[in-house]
Parts: C-alpha cells; structure tokens; sequence
C-alpha cells in the first residue's frame, strides 16, 4: 500500500504489495495500521476488508461514521472516501486486495457490488469458521516467497469473504432485473442520469423497471441515479476538491450552473458551502 499524490489532507492510494512482490492480497494487523495512519483521509483503488477481534473504535465510510467493536467487521470498496476516525484501541487483522483477488464465482459478485454495508457485526455462530478462514490467510501469508503457491491467497481470501457473508444493504433482495439495472448505473451514471436510458439499453419497459428497483431498494430508479451520482460528486467535492465546473465535466452536466442545481435539488445545499464544510477531520454531512 503506498501514498500517490495529495490534495490538502487526502490522499489517493494505490496498491503496491510489501517488496513489489505483484501478490493480490496483503495482510497488516491493526498495530502496523496505526504505525501508518495518521488520521487523514484517503481513497484507494483497492478493497480494505478489516476483522476487529477486541477493543472500541469508528471508521467513516463515504461521510457516515461506523462504530465498531469485539468481532466487527470493515468492508472498504475502491474509491470510497474513507478515515479511521478512532483504532487506538482495537486488535485484529486488515486485508488489502485488488479487485480482481478472490476467485470464486460468488465472491467476485460480492466484490463486485457498488453499494457493500460498511461494517457489520459477524454473528457469534459464524465467528469460529470467519477465525479460522482468516489465520489460515495469515499463515500463508508467512510463507517464504520460495514456497509461496501463487493461487492460494486469493483461494483463502475467497473463503473469508464467503465466511464474513457481508451484508448487502438495499439490495439484499436483489433480483436480476435490479441486478442489470445496478450494474449499468455503475458503468454509465457519469454520461446518463435518465432511468428512461436504462430501461430502453436494458430491454424492459420503464415502468418493469421502476417497479424492480422499488421492490429491491425502496426507491424509484431515478431516485437510485440520482443517489448516486450525489454519492460520487460528494467524493470529488471532498477529496480532489473539485469545483462545480469541475464535478460538472467528470459527471456529464451541460455546466457548473446545471450540476448546482442538481446538488442544490438533491442535497438541500450547494456545491461549494457543502464542500467548505466536509474538512479532513469532520467528514460527516
């Protein structure tokens, strides 16, 4: 894990395993967490999935602070504004990995899924097979590099990600009409913001398709585009420190003056005093 770049108190992170060794997965304990941390803010193009044995801290996770505690877990996606707010006290494990890391079927969905929960607490049943899964990561990662079976730590990774069973929020309930719809969002909400695109590129008639994502998250599907474009033009305001103009380029606004009628509309305030507001040590709106 290394530091690329600064904007003020954020920084962008980057994968780069111990020693260059061009390993997926890197495992630290939360002791050589803090000998790292220095309570800044960061964003990083890999996953960070923690597991806290003991002790009481928080994390915040694109602008909402998680507490956690004795078998909580963390679930960090790429490009997620993020900072350990209180570790302190905690003991555990962190696992960095690049995205394309675990190799089941199942766990590359998981990995895959825009909108993961946070932190969780893993269940007392549960416990035992997710302790087991992540010492045997560990004692592989102990490997001399000679020894070192290339594919294995994403197999064990695999295992500890099935074990944790992250939860997953809104679309717990997922459904494969909702499942497309989600995944096109994601690769296309910075040019469209019209739910009417996505159901046409999607075959299904707009009202199927509103009716999926209102059964899978509560929400109409202009609703879900508009959350989360909100989502990512807050991670531009806070951590490149774009301006309106700016965030009105990367998320496809004719200009500044539209994108701040967006946000004003979604958010109940505009760009630039809710940019003034998030600062490296209080990123809660």
């Amino acid at each position: 894990m290394v530091e690329t770049g600064h904007v003020t108190a954020i920084r962008q992170m980057t994968y780069q395993p111990v020693g260059g060794a061009g390993g997926a997965v890197e495992t630290m304990t939360f002791d050589r967490l803090r000998e790292l941390n220095d309570g800044g803010t960061q964003r990083a193009d890999f996953h960070v999935l923690a597991v806290v044995d003991a002790g009481q801290g928080s994390v915040t996770v694109d602008f909402l602070r998680h507490p956690l505690g004795e078998r909580t877990a963390v679930w960090v996606p790429p490009g997620a504004v993020h900072r350990w707010d209180d570790i302190a006290g905690l003991t555990g494990h962190v696992v960095l990995f690049t995205p394309t890391a675990p190799v089941t079927h199942a766990t590359r969905e998981l990995v895959a899924s825009p909108d993961p929960v946070a932190a969780w607490r893993v269940p007392d049943t549960a416990w035992p097979f997710v302790d087991a899964a992540r010492r045997h990561l560990l004692l592989e990662a102990t490997a001399p590099p000679a020894d070192r079976a290339t594919e294995l730590p994403g197999i064990l990774l695999s295992a500890l990600i099935a074990r944790l069973r992250p939860p997953r929020g809104a679309a717990g309930a997922m459904n494969p009409t909702f499942q497309l719809f989600r995944s096109s969002v994601e690769a296309h909400f910075r040019e469209h913001h019209d739910a009417t695109h996505y159901a046409r590129a999607l075959g299904y008639a707009p009202r199927t398709l509103s009716r999926a994502v209102r059964q899978a998250t509560g929400r109409t599907a202009k609703a879900y585009i508009v959350d989360r474009i909100v989502l990512e033009a807050r991670r531009l305001l806070a951590h490149d420190r774009l301006t309106a103009a700016g965030c009105a380029r990367v998320l496809g606004f004719p200009d500044a003056s539209n994108f701040s009628v967006f946000f004003l509309n979604a958010t109940g305030m505009r760009p630039g005093r809710w940019q003034a507001r998030v600062t490296p040590t209080d990123m809660e709106p």
